[in-house]
């Protein structure tokens, strides 16, 4: 039986600033990616936002990211390893605040933006991340990409792994994402971002930018729902993986 996660990004809502429609999202994923007040989000979207993940049975990841609300935690920074550690961890404290009021447990950690490509390929950066993780629980699910830094060290210290793919992003032939400020890094055509999503569930594979085919083999698909048409795309994702026979769980359930 293949089993896959549909994890989101969301709580990325600001004071009186409205990003994604994240309740309706939660009709379709397993796992949300919450942000935890640093690149996105607040005190009162947070509790908002666990709420309803609580009410619709959907799980809960950390979603840290660098404390840069004005470029919405894309731009890079340089900090240290012991800065990352102790930013990861502060944001899972936050995020645990709400979770405890609500009954929630949190599955799963996965940073944002910057500090998440970043960490990709700094090995100090992605082995301080997946420390923070250990320290916070030793079951926490580190989610990030299946070629990363980041699945070196979380198995070099025994944190569990769970490899992420992107419906909606393009791939360079390393594994890595194309960055956003070059054309064809968004897949906006929801037919193609399904296929792509298909070809990984079935094969274990994606087939890059350049038109080369890499092993991918994921557990679990990250989907976006910034708008009407993104949320009909969530839907045809999901609906798509049902029909091959997959089951969709939220990845606490098989990944650890």
């Amino acid at each position: 039986m293949h089993i896959i996660d549909l994890n989101s990004d969301l709580g990325e809502s600001f004071g009186a600033y409205t990003l994604g429609m994240d309740e309706a999202l939660m009709d379709y994923i397993t796992s949300a990616n919450v942000a935890c007040g640093w690149h996105a989000g607040d005190p009162v979207v947070m509790e908002k936002t666990l709420r309803a993940a609580a009410e619709k049975g959907v799980a809960v990841g950390a979603h840290p990211g660098y404390p840069d609300l004005m470029g919405f935690g894309r731009r890079e920074m340089k900090i240290t390893p012991d800065e990352a550690y102790a930013y990861v961890l502060y944001q899972l404290g936050a995020l645990e605040a709400f979770a405890r009021t609500f009954g929630v447990n949190i599955q799963h950690v996965k940073p944002h933006g910057a500090l998440y490509n970043q960490a990709c390929k700094d090995e100090k950066l992605a082995m301080a991340i997946c420390r923070a993780a250990q320290a916070f629980d030793g079951d926490l699910i580190v989610l990030a990409p299946y070629n990363s830094a980041f699945r070196t060290a979380a198995e070099a210290i025994g944190q569990p792994f769970a490899a992420e793919f992107f419906a909606d992003r393009a791939y360079l032939p390393d594994g890595s994402l194309v960055p956003r400020s070059q054309p064809g890094a968004v897949i906006h055509d929801a037919d193609l971002a399904c296929q792509r999503v298909l070809q990984m569930a079935r094969e274990g594979t994606v087939t890059c930018i350049d038109g080369s085919v890499l092993q991918m083999r994921c557990a679990s698909v990250c989907v976006h729902g910034d708008n009407e048409a993104a949320l009909a795309s969530v839907k045809q994702i999901r609906e798509a993986l049902e029909r091959e026979g997959v089951v969709l769980q939220p990845m606490g359930t098989f990944a650890k």
